[in-house]
């Protein structure tokens, strides 16, 4: 698909020129630092209530965990660059680096999909087979399932990176405000709609498949809840179901609404899209860890007596 007449690349770094029409730089630059440190803290202090409480070792608790690693991962991807560009007014990343953070980045997106998925699942065994849920869903499993996502998403990414660490680039500027799968293969000599679809082959499977499997899962786990008597089992339910249902909602909503805008023939220029894409990539990392700090039970429980321990 590249021009043959180019066998090597012809840029060793890029600029990123995706803020450059903004006025307020820093301003936009100390939120997305806030958001970023507030991210690192819900979820930092997540990871360590639940590995050093072995009481929380549980296949729910470990899902917890892996979520809080992915949404780490995938907001430091971005939010470094978008912080180095506008408060340290560094705009060049080399290539090395713009390929390995467009990795990364693509690698926690993936994975957080997955992570959903199996939180899904796992609820969804919990409700429906609550006497079977410790015999079907163990450590060992859960452990397994996890690295199993980590694997197929180290493979499936590594091969989207493959595609864009083949392409020759003539043009040493990112017009979007972090590196990217997108923003690298517009960057290159190279028409982009053949590798565009690439992509758009692989999205399938998550918005297509698993996000409809998902609220699957939800939907049937409402019915469950309906036919509970006791009121206090259903109330537990309902908060624990609308708490993943916020977490979902949040990761799938900003992809959703550029898909629905584009479909319905709203063009989207390149501050709508940089606009989405940095929506996307800190608003769930900052709302997950916020809702199992606050709803679950046993990590708000131990979050309290870290404080009650620390005053006295």
């Amino acid at each position: 698909m590249a021009n043959e007449n180019y066998s090597v690349k012809n840029v060793d770094s890029f600029i990123i020129t995706g803020f450059d029409h903004l006025q307020n730089q820093k301003l936009l630059g100390f939120l997305i630092l806030i958001t970023y440190m507030l991210i690192l803290l819900g979820n930092g202090i997540n990871l360590c209530i639940i590995s050093t409480d072995k009481h929380l070792r549980k296949p729910m608790y470990m899902l917890i965990c892996n979520l809080a690693v992915v949404d780490i991962m995938f907001s430091s991807t971005c939010s470094t660059t978008m912080i180095s560009v506008l408060l340290a007014e560094i705009k060049t990343v080399s290539y090395y680096s713009c390929i390995s953070r467009t990795y990364f980045y693509h690698l926690g997106d993936f994975t957080e999909c997955m992570a959903l998925t199996l939180m899904a699942i796992d609820r969804l065994i919990a409700i429906r087979l609550p006497l079977r849920y410790h015999s079907i869903v163990t450590n060992s499993r859960t452990f397994m399932l996890i690295f199993l996502t980590w694997l197929a998403g180290f493979a499936v990414i590594g091969f989207v990176i493959s595609i864009a660490d083949s392409v020759p680039y003539c043009q040493p500027v990112i017009r979007y405000v972090f590196c990217n799968y997108a923003s690298m293969i517009r960057a290159a000599c190279v028409n982009p709609e053949p590798y565009f679809f690439i992509t758009a082959i692989i999205s399938l499977g998550p918005l297509c498949g698993q996000f409809p499997f998902i609220l699957c899962t939800y939907i049937v786990l409402a019915y469950s809840v309906t036919r509970l008597s006791n009121n206090s089992s259903k109330k537990q339910m309902i908060s624990t179901c609308s708490s993943h249902l916020i977490v979902l909602f949040s990761y799938y909503a900003p992809k959703l609404v550029s898909i629905l805008l584009t479909r319905i023939g709203v063009e989207l220029n390149l501050t709508d899209r940089n606009a989405i894409f940095i929506v996307a990539s800190l608003v769930s990392p900052l709302i997950n860890p916020t809702i199992y700090c606050t709803r679950t039970k046993e990590i708000r429980k131990r979050l309290a007596d870290v404080f009650l321990h620390t005053k006295k």
